[in-house]
């Protein structure tokens, strides 16, 4: 994490006090199960809650201790031991390190998810008021960054609302699937904990008892988590190169909004570039960067190992964090686009009519000619046009193969605009529920 890309909302979910807060809360509902079962006093887990529920954790002194003991987990239970007293013989019983820090790193994973859930929502927002906004302007379709045909600019902005609507549900699907709890002890037997000390955790942390753990929770379900992580980044720097490219000076159908005193370019005063989804375009591939160690983390030995250990301390404040930001920077990027229509309609007439083409050669074969001979008529009249020589209509009228075909009249009909909206409401109730 680095502050130029961290907002504190989910910077606080990884912080060493959060980390700690959440360590003690597992330890303590544990020790009110254990109390319950009658394994240790009631009034010593009553005594952990009272002594530690309100302590802010002294990270500097954890840190300390760990240098001499080279772990985690026992620092920090030497330094509660310090906080509650003589009760705390009674925390950490028959539970093992990974416990805690699995059962940790799932509630700080489901917490993250929950802000990112809230960031697509966001971005959903923008996203339909634009394309509402702009649902019936006309601009060009592109295949291959070559003009197509007539699409609407609100469309373009339906298909990222419909993508980012399956980006939360997978993201839900995974929140749900990390949401797993592990109190299981050593090999994750049970031998030396009753597994509903792990039920009562598990409730209490608004989790679920993980089925079978082995001492660790199985790490497909995190590589399945930071994969949806990597899938949304991919939607997001779809969505970006698209703006990136409108807003190229030879097109400029949109762009970023740039603001007073913005300043684009050391050296050269005129410019606006689109610095923002050029950033969003980065931080996607460090998101999708987190998948593979993720991926790799899946295959650990026997019942566990730590070689996952390292990496998730990285990777689980770096892709929630750098996800957030992007996702909150490309629903303001959304919300603040300026959108330009006649910039759009210039770049649609560009062509001289060429993107009704289909529609000649459709109604060539209407009217009896064959594909063959249809798309040998229209390519041979489109060619000159695409060249600068002349009107794509006018060359056609004036084409005896064709009008013996279509009659002027006729052909005029396949250069209606309006012909390739004619099911935008149908794509918009699909996508919004609504036209």
């Amino acid at each position: 994490m680095i502050p130029r890309y961290t907002r504190p909302e989910m910077a606080s979910i990884w912080e060493p006090q959060t980390r700690f807060k959440i360590w003690f809360e597992i330890e303590a509902h544990a020790a009110d199960a254990q109390a319950e079962l009658g394994v240790i006093p009631k009034q010593a887990a009553e005594t952990i809650w009272a002594k530690a529920k309100d302590a802010t954790f002294n990270v500097e002194r954890i840190d300390e201790i760990e240098r001499e003991t080279r772990h985690d987990v026992i620092a920090f239970l030497t330094h509660l031991a310090e906080i509650v007293g003589p009760e705390a013989r009674f925390v950490h019983q028959g539970m093992t390190s990974s416990d805690v820090l699995d059962t940790c790193f799932n509630v700080q994973l489901t917490r993250a998810a929950d802000i990112l859930i809230a960031d697509i929502d966001k971005l959903l927002g923008a996203l339909k008021t634009r394309a509402f906004e702009h649902k019936m302007t006309p601009t060009i379709g592109r295949s291959h960054g070559i003009h197509a045909e007539p699409v609407t600019f609100g469309l373009k902005l339906a298909y990222a609302y419909a993508e980012f609507t399956r980006a939360k549900e997978r993201l839900t699907a995974a929140r749900k699937e990390i949401a797993t709890c592990a109190i299981s002890g050593a090999v994750g037997t049970f031998a030396q904990i009753d597994p509903r000390v792990e039920e009562h955790v598990a409730r209490a942390m608004g989790l679920t008892p993980e089925p079978v753990s082995t001492q660790v929770i199985p790490r497909d379900r995190h590589a399945m988590f930071f994969a949806t992580l990597g899938v949304i980044a991919s939607s997001m720097e779809r969505l970006a190169i698209e703006i990136r490219h409108l807003q190229r000076t030879e097109v400029l159908e949109a762009e970023e909004f740039f603001s007073e005193g913005q300043k684009g370019s050391s050296a050269m005063p005129h410019k606006r570039n689109p610095v923002l989804t050029e950033n969003i375009t980065g931080l996607a591939r460090m998101v999708r960067g987190y998948v593979t160690p993720a991926l790799e983390n899946v295959a650990l030995w026997h019942e566990r190992d730590i070689s996952h250990s390292s990496a998730e301390r990285m990777i689980g404040p770096d892709a929630t964090v750098t996800l957030d930001f992007a996702l909150n920077r490309l629903a303001s990027v959304i919300d603040k686009l300026l959108i330009y229509p006649a910039t759009m309609q210039k770049n649609l007439d560009r062509l001289g009519g060429l993107v009704h083409s289909q529609r000649v050669l459709i109604a060539l074969t209407q009217k009896g000619a064959s594909r063959e001979d249809a798309y040998k008529l229209v390519q041979r009249n489109a060619m000159p046009v695409w060249r600068g020589e002349g009107d794509f209509q006018t060359l056609l009228k004036n084409d005896a193969d064709v009008t013996k075909y279509l009659t002027a009249a006729e052909i005029a009909e396949q250069f209606d605009l309006n012909y390739h909206l004619k099911h935008i409401d149908t794509i918009f109730k699909r996508v919004f529920g609504s036209a």
